[in-house]
């Protein structure tokens, strides 16, 4: 059982499921809509990262010994199966707060599928992250609503450039297991200095128009210092450790970029939503 539970990569599983349901609340929605769109984004999520790891075997094989499936925990049909049975809820969850709501999420399912069966390992890996991102409060959204409201406008490009960010994050922890396996990605195309130089200046410009957007909407200055400089500082954190040299202290630093930017992401729908 433990073996399946790190398959479906449970951090940021629960993260997405947590920042999906805080959106879906600041939305309006019920308890049972809440508790219904946290679980489809959380199954959406962990179908997505089943399959990259099912994709990612060969290569993990020597390579990372707390993956279930090189070390034989967890065979890959099985592996499959439960990736299609966790697509399978994540849609039927979907499906129950209507059809734009099962859109989106088959937009999600095809957006990761396209990273795990043919971006990854390439240099445009960053691109189904960034298209990802802002998906995840539009499916909370619709799913609690029906419908976009135009505070997006502003939100889906910051989303979009914190999409970027992450996606240069995640692959720096494996740089170097990528060059020793001949795979290319978005930070070997650019280099390691030069990667955290880029998704620095993408967080910083989430940030700026975080603030910038919520100022113009006419929140007050130390309301909107303070809803976006706690999160600040955990990207900072994560920032920082995401140029360490040990690769388990940039996994540690990308996991931290991801946790502040859903907290960024809520903080600035609630500051949004309100003004």
């Amino acid at each position: 059982m433990a073996a399946f539970v790190r398959l479906t990569h449970p951090f940021p599983v629960l993260v997405d499921g947590l920042a999906t349901g805080a959106v879906v609340v600041l939305a309006g929605g019920s308890t049972v809509v809440v508790s219904a769109l946290a679980a489809g984004m959380m199954s959406l999520q962990a179908a997505i990262g089943i399959v990259n790891d099912v994709v990612d075997a060969p290569l993990d094989a020597g390579r990372k010994p707390g993956k279930p499936i090189p070390v034989g925990l967890v065979g890959p049909r099985a592996a499959v199966r439960l990736a299609v049975v966790a697509a399978a809820a994540g849609l039927i969850l979907s499906a129950l707060q209507g059809l734009p709501t099962l859109a989106v999420a088959t937009l999600i399912l095809a957006v990761g599928f396209l990273y795990d069966l043919r971006l990854k390992g390439t240099a445009w890996s960053w691109l189904p992250f960034a298209a990802g991102i802002p998906l995840l409060p539009v499916y909370a959204w619709v799913g609690a609503t029906g419908s976009v409201p135009t505070l997006f406008g502003t939100l889906l490009p910051a989303a979009f450039c914190a999409g970027a960010a992450l996606a240069i994050a995640n692959a720096m922890v494996d740089v170097e297991r990528d060059r020793d396996a001949g795979v290319s990605s978005v930070a070997l195309t650019l280099g390691p200095r030069r990667s955290w130089w880029v998704h620095l200046v993408l967080h910083a410009a989430v940030g700026a128009i975080a603030s910038a957007s919520l100022l113009a909407r006419g929140v007050p200055h130390a309301v909107v210092l303070v809803g976006v400089a706690g999160p600040a500082v955990v990207v900072g954190a994560g920032v920082a450790l995401a140029g360490a040299r040990a690769a388990d202290h940039r996994e540690r630093g990308w996991e931290l970029e991801a946790v502040g930017i859903a907290l960024l992401a809520v903080g600035w729908l609630l500051l949004a939503a309100r003004a």
